[in-house]
């Protein structure tokens, strides 16, 4: 006896060995699982989503994909991060670049006027994936979409056309539309990737209008605004978000220049009187409790330059050598008539001679009778 209960010991240890490790591998806490969902939700530096590049040989979107994009992306709330025209063209996005920009969209906006501004939100009202882009509406698009059975007509007993439904009443499609292209066709992606590829006009992230509208400004702006401070050469949207609405508004004029000045505070406090002319701030007065006057005029950031701004600047063009005239061939433009010496009005060309009257009847009717 004392020899076999020498022995069952070891042989129980070594049948619940097993047992044991197993227990302990149970009980790893879940923080060591290197499986993590963060790549999911992380950005970059620059505030981007972070994912995966899509690999040149990607397969073409499977049907899955295509129905996981679309219950994914339609009817999402996001922040625009750049104008929208309210036109027929929208915008298209290849590559991170934006057509149209520059001129070309300067111009859609005064003709059209801006459907979304950025720091807008906005809704994605529509997805379509074609062959090599996809279409997303936002805000209802830029034309009215019927419903279907909208389209339903029925032929009544003597020819009157009756319709399905009544059209639903709807004042004027106010959306527009970004089409993403691709190089061939639209690859395999994930919803990350996709929200990647569209942050250069639309933020999924931003938790509001304030941040989204910050996100789209050059860091020293939003530093600035941030900060509430105002600076030489922000615009009136900046200076909304950087102090709010004013109290107080002026209308003068200095010379040939009408301006407007933002107050902002009351004595005691500090006040400050933003002057814009047109839509830039060109000077900034700030009144301090003590009595000190600060004031500063020189320009403090660098803005693209309105339309308005650029066709003042416009210099004359010059007159063609082939320009319509009135004057004859070979004769001078001295014998033009010039204005005359301080008066500014030219001179009036010379009348005609009055018409005499001619009589309308025979000519011995004129001659005197004898008598």
């Amino acid at each position: 006896m004392p020899h076999f209960r020498s022995t069952a010991v070891p042989v129980f240890l070594l049948l619940f060995a097993p047992v044991l490790s197993l227990a302990q591998a149970h009980n790893v806490p879940q923080t060591q699982n290197p499986v993590t969902t963060h790549s999911q939700t992380s950005t970059d530096q620059n505030g981007a989503p972070a994912a995966d590049p899509i690999p040149p040989n990607a397969q073409h979107i499977s049907k899955q994909t295509r129905y996981e994009i679309l219950r994914d992306f339609e009817t999402q709330l996001v922040y625009s991060r750049t104008v929208f025209p309210m036109n027929t063209k929208g915008l298209r996005l290849q590559e991170g670049v934006i057509t149209p920009s520059g001129e070309e969209l300067h111009e859609a906006i005064a003709l059209w006027g801006p459907a979304i501004k950025p720091g807008d939100p906005a809704r994605i009202s529509f997805v379509q994936i074609r062959n090599d882009h996809i279409h997303f509406e936002i805000n209802g698009g830029p034309t009215r979409h019927k419903k279907w059975y909208q389209r339903v007509e029925v032929t009544g007993a003597y020819g009157t056309p009756v319709t399905g439904a009544p059209d639903e009443p709807q004042t004027n499609p106010h959306g527009s539309f970004v089409d993403l292209y691709f190089p061939k066709y639209v690859p395999e992606m994930t919803s990350q990737q996709l929200r990647a590829l569209l942050y250069p006009v639309l933020d999924f992230s931003a938790r509001n209008k304030e941040q989204a509208y910050l996100d789209t400004l050059p860091p020293k702006v939003k530093t600035s605004i941030q900060a509430h401070h105002v600076l030489v050469g922000m615009n009136q949207e900046m200076v909304l978000h950087a102090k709010g609405k004013p109290p107080k508004k002026v209308r003068e004029r200095a010379g040939e220049t009408e301006y407007e000045e933002w107050i902002y505070g009351e004595p005691p406090a500090d006040v400050d009187f933003v002057r814009f002319v047109g839509d830039e701030v060109v000077r900034v007065e700030t009144m301090k409790v003590g009595g000190e006057k600060i004031v500063r005029t020189e320009r403090e950031i660098e803005l693209p330059q309105s339309d308005k701004d650029k066709e003042a600047k416009k210099e004359p063009a010059e007159r063609p050598a082939n320009a319509p005239t009135l004057r004859r061939p070979g004769e001078d433009s001295q014998d033009v008539p010039k204005p005359a010496t301080g008066t500014g009005v030219s001179p009036l060309p010379p009348l005609p001679p009055p018409d005499i009257p001619q009589p309308s009847g025979p000519p011995n009717d004129m001659m005197p009778s004898r008598g």
